[in-house]
Formats: structure tokens, sequence, C-alpha cells
């Protein structure tokens, strides 16, 4: 008896549809509005300084599940890390975010940008120039170096925003 109760309400929610006006929306005249939390293109982000954020500490290439992401470390003369260059390979990508999660420096974000299609897939792979942006992203505000307790040519262990001086261990001994 169930599944003859199923069954008609199956065809009762097909009739209804069968005979009302199909709406079209004409894209790309009208672009529907996407949730504030889509996940489309990636970018990658400036600090408030103007310097870029990325550290490349290797978290986004690492947790990608398609191997999409690659990179390569460097350090500036004042000790501050940056990705000599960095590489996003879109025709694998499957916009999961693990990467955005992952990034300790909110360094790499997804945008709701999802117009990016290329005849030629070898155009789908993003480099840094392509990618970086001169604006923080969501988090405008927070730079990484300020609260890492890094230690720079810029500031030491206990001299960054709200870092309290290290503790000499041979101070506890009895």
């Amino acid at each position: 008896m169930n599944m003859i109760i199923s069954i008609i309400k199956g065809f009762y929610t097909t009739g209804k549809h069968l005979f009302q006006k199909p709406v079209t929306e004409e894209y790309p005249e009208y672009k529907r509005p996407l949730p504030e939390r889509s996940r489309a293109r990636i970018i990658l982000t400036r600090d408030p300084d103007g310097r870029e954020r990325c550290v490349a500490c290797y978290l986004c290439s690492g947790v990608c599940p398609v191997n999409c992401i690659s990179m390569q470390a460097s350090e500036d003369p004042t000790g501050r890390r940056y990705a000599e260059w960095f590489r996003i390979n879109f025709g694998r990508c499957i916009f999961c975010g693990l990467c955005e999660q992952a990034c300790p420096t909110s360094a790499i974000q997804l945008t709701s940008n999802f117009e990016n299609i290329q005849r030629d897939i070898l155009k789908l792979v993003f480099e840094k120039e392509d990618l970086l942006v001169d604006h923080g992203g969501r988090d405008k505000t927070y730079n990484f170096y300020q609260h890492a307790g890094i230690v720079t040519k810029l500031a030491g262990k206990g001299e960054h925003a709200k870092e309290t001086p290290p503790v000499n261990i041979k101070t506890n001994l009895p």
C-alpha cells in the first residue's frame, strides 16, 4: 500500500510541474546572485603592508586531494619566507576549499568568480602573477608576521603583537 501511495505522490509532483511555464534565466545577461560562501576561483592575497601573505609552508599543496597546487619556497634578506613561484592547475581543481582552510596566513582564498573557461587546458594553469591580488581578501587586517612569533630581522621572540617574552627555563630549576 505504501508503494502505491509513493508512486501516486511522484506522479502528482510530475503532473503539477508539467503544465507550468518553464523558468529560463538568460545567462550571461542575468547572473544569478551567488551565496556569500560560494567557492570558485582561487586568489592569493596581500597583508596590510602590501606584501604577499604566502609563506610557502606547503600546507595547501599537502591537503589538496587532487594535487593541483605546487610552489617553491624562498627567503628574502629580512628572513621572511615567500613563494618564489606558485602554480594552480584549475583543470584539476575540484574547488573543495581545503587549501583555504589549511592556510595559516589567510593567503589563499576562494572567491565567487566562477567564470573561468578555456578551450586550451594549458591556459587553466595559473601562475603566482595571475593569482596575486592587491587586497587582503576577507581578512583585511591580519598580518601573519605580527602574530606568529617567528624570528626575523624585523622582530625577535617576544617582540610581536600580544606576545610575552620567552621564559628562561634555567630559572625554573630548583
